[in-house]
């Protein structure tokens, strides 16, 4: 068992700056965790105080209930996959695999062992003799990742570690890593600013912003339910739209949102009548010309990339961005035609302002 908890964690260097602001959330067992938010958030500092590079100005960090503050990194039961591998270029793959445990004085037999079984684990098999210099980016990756793996952790940490591949290996990386993780079952905390690696890997998220917490819940619970214009704004991509309230039932919202009355969730909030609302509004959660249109408005911007078509549609002194994902309708509208827009109402999301 590797459970992580953070309670009103706090890092400040110098006199003035803070880089985690009262930080808390929950890692269960074996939970595949990722901190995202761009950079200078505080998401790298945080997973330094959870491996022991950096101490924390005050709150604490338990494992499996006990605190571990003052402990050691060595200490902790955790191995740390770095950005940039941090592969000893004069070792060959085993070597570079084996080293912690020889550190460790593990005896020959055993290494032999636990690096076969590691090196099947990562699809290294065979490439043990090479050098760091005859590996691609890949295979470098999945040395950095062996060499954590082996020491047999309680939690594995991981920071940025695919930020150095190309995009085509970054997905294929990114799919072996989950793979990995759920196999073994092993608590994982990934950092990175990719939204769509995070969303892609994780089983739960936590969107940080200027050293705080903007919200912590599953892909689907954070892209579709923001509980803040930045976590909208930042995963995806997002139209706000001015709404008011007309009235509310229960958990249904009447809205008055560009001249047009529409039903949404509340979300479990409650409303005045009248109040001034955001509506977020995802560039898929919206349709052209068809029987549901609600709004009139110009085609600014089209842009067929093959799978769909992206607009940027002029809508009185607004400019939304719609796309269409639907293969049945091969109709790209031209710049400067007149289209109207249906918006699928029971997406829509609302901010209170």
């Amino acid at each position: 068992m590797a459970e992580i908890k953070v309670k009103n964690l706090r890092k400040q260097f110098g006199e003035s700056f803070v880089a985690v602001q009262d930080s808390t959330f929950t890692i269960a067992d074996g939970e595949f965790f990722v901190l995202l938010g761009p950079s200078g958030c505080g998401k790298t500092t945080t997973l330094r105080m959870i491996a022991g590079f950096e101490f924390p100005t005050s709150g604490d960090i338990f494992l499996d209930g006990k605190t571990i503050n003052d402990l050691p990194p060595h200490q902790r039961g955790m191995s740390m996959v770095f950005q940039s591998y941090a592969i000893f270029p004069h070792l060959n793959v085993y070597e570079n695999i084996a080293y912690g445990l020889r550190v460790a004085r593990v005896s020959k037999n055993e290494i032999d062992r636990r690096v076969t079984e590691v090196l099947e684990l990562v699809e290294l098999t065979g490439l043990e003799k090479r050098a760091p210099n005859q590996l691609s980016g890949g295979q470098q990756q999945r040395v950095a990742l062996a060499r954590a793996l082996i020491m047999e952790p309680k939690v594995l940490l991981m920071d940025e570690p695919l930020s150095n591949l190309d995009a085509k290996l970054r997905e294929q990386m990114r799919t072996e890593i989950r793979r990995i993780q759920q196999y073994l079952g092993i608590t994982s905390v990934y950092v990175t600013h990719d939204q769509v690696e995070a969303m892609t890997i994780s089983d739960r998220v936590v969107v940080m912003n200027e050293g705080r917490i903007e919200q912590v819940g599953t892909p689907t619970e954070t892209y579709r339910y923001p509980q803040s214009r930045f976590v909208a704004d930042f995963i995806g991509r997002a139209n706000f739209l001015p709404g008011k309230v007309l009235s509310q039932q229960d958990s249904q919202l009447s809205l008055d949102m560009l001249g047009v009355t529409l039903t949404v969730n509340a979300a479990d909030v409650e409303y005045e009548t009248g109040a001034d609302v955001t509506v977020v509004v995802r560039p898929e959660m919206m349709v052209l010309n068809r029987a549901q249109a609600h709004v009139g408005g110009t085609v600014r911007r089209a842009s067929y990339l093959g799978d769909v078509v992206e607009y940027d549609i002029e809508v009185g002194d607004l400019l939304l961005s719609l796309v269409e994902n639907d293969p049945r309708h091969v109709t790209i509208h031209p710049e400067g035609e007149t289209v109207e827009i249906g918006f699928l109402e029971d997406c829509l999301y609302v901010l209170p302002n």
